[in-house]
């Protein structure tokens, strides 16, 4: 296999990962020197879509390509996705309740930095995830349902039958387990969450 086979390979492997999408980073270590990148570019094989990152032109329509985007955008010095996405859009990623976010909610470590400000389509929650509280998709992570619930109690900014419609289908659905949302609830019994599942325990 030619080289240039071989970074096109390479590259697709990535991609297939990611909806079609990659950075500027990932191709340079697929074997696409920034000049190549820029050819590829140029002659409509890949297509930019933001500041270091490119889109395979002829790769499948991704389902949410926005979601794939702004995590790349999350990303470090090392390339890696620091923003999870959290909260109400986690909550419209797993289909629990009727929410309908106008913003893109991204949970991201304390210690996270970008030089440009951030976009006004994100909003940015800062926490230490820890790994189980984290389910990985195709191209992106979102919090997993227990947390989302958490989290989105918490904040208090959705209604609160939002809040029991989320809770309500989640156990409907297996996505969370009573015991883990009682246990939950009893790390701050005074809190909304609290309150929210007190009710619907009851019933």
């Amino acid at each position: 296999m030619g080289k240039t086979q071989e970074s096109e390979r390479n590259i697709r492997s990535i991609a297939s990962r990611q909806q079609g999408y990659f950075t500027a980073r990932q191709a340079l270590e697929a074997g696409y020197s920034y000049p190549s990148q820029y050819y590829q570019n140029e002659t409509g094989n890949w297509i930019r879509e933001g500041y270091g990152v490119y889109r395979i032109a002829d790769y499948t329509a991704a389902d949410r390509p926005d979601l794939v985007l702004w995590s790349l955008w999350s990303r470090d010095r090392k390339g890696k996705p620091q923003g999870v996405f959290s909260h109400e859009t986690a909550l419209s990623i797993h289909e629990l309740s009727d929410v309908m976010p106008v913003s893109l909610h991204m949970t991201v470590p304390p210690s996270f930095r970008r030089s440009a400000r951030t976009p006004t389509v994100l909003v940015i929650h800062r926490a230490t995830l820890d790994l189980a509280d984290v389910q990985v998709m195709e191209g992106y992570s979102v919090t997993r349902p227990l947390r989302t619930i958490i989290d989105v109690a918490a904040a208090a900014t959705i209604s609160s039958d939002l809040l029991q419609q989320a809770i309500r289908q989640a156990l409907q659905r297996g996505l969370v387990q009573r015991d883990d949302l009682t246990r939950a609830s009893r790390l701050n019994p005074s809190s909304p969450f609290a309150e929210t599942m007190r009710s619907i325990l009851s019933r």
